[in-house]
């Protein structure tokens, strides 16, 4: 097992590092929130795609008050796994995996119920590839990486679930190239979003401590002292 680890480290140090920041941006908040967004709006244009709307909201919104909360839970608290190296779900993974299988889920409406499967087997394994990404540029443990593709294959599966009740909407194919270049109007393409920062500064608060906490404090056993108010 050590063996297949430390080939599968070397097979990705072998890639070039600027590659893996420019795939990783596709599992970015900044690009994927937006497109999250924008597809329910569009949906709710068309006859038959109220209910999916809703229910993608639904199962996105709380895969993505875990996520948040995950982050939270250790920044503020130091809530995590020394053992396990885990600080909270890869968000990048899990919005990968979830928002690309609906772009795709969408983009394959009106197709057999083979080919649509196959286009969420494909949003997933893009899910996948932006984890390993995470892990070339050593932003996630495998832990967390793992941890974020569940969420985002749960999240997912438990949407087409319930979408298979009723007829899948179909939009226009200006209408999901424009959902997807939007964003890049108001960002620049593989520059990360600061939500990370967001959430760091919201920790700090709610937790009344003078920094956030770290993966180094985690492993080394470091507690935060809580902040004196000015």
């Amino acid at each position: 097992m050590g063996g297949l680890r430390d080939a599968l480290w070397g097979a990705l140090g072998t890639i070039p590092r600027g590659y893996w920041h420019a795939f990783t941006w596709l599992g970015d908040s900044g690009l994927l929130l937006p497109v999250a967004a924008l597809l329910p709006l569009l949906l709710l244009r068309t006859p038959s795609g109220r209910r999916t709307a809703l229910e993608w909201c639904l199962a996105f919104g709380l895969g993505s008050v875990l996520i948040a909360a995950s982050k939270l839970a250790f920044m503020g608290w130091g809530i995590g796994s020394a053992r396990f190296n885990f600080t909270g779900f890869s968000g990048h993974t899990a919005m990968a995996a979830s928002v690309w299988s609906m772009v795709f889920w969408v983009m394959t409406a009106g197709r057999s119920p083979r080919v649509r499967t196959l286009a969420v087997v494909a949003g997933c394994t893009l899910g996948a590839c932006i984890g390993i990404s995470r892990l070339a540029i050593h932003a996630h443990s495998v832990s967390e990486v793992v941890a974020g593709l569940l969420l985002g294959v749960a999240i997912v599966v438990g949407f087409v679930f319930f979408g298979r009740l009723h007829a899948p909407p179909r939009l226009p194919w200006y209408a999901m190239a424009g959902c997807l270049l939007l964003p890049l109007a108001f960002q620049t393409p593989g520059k990360p979003a600061q939500t990370q920062g967001l959430l760091e500064t919201i920790a700090v608060r709610l937790a009344g401590i003078e920094r956030p906490y770290t993966r180094r404090d985690m492993l080394q056993g470091v507690r935060m002292r809580k902040s004196i108010p000015s």
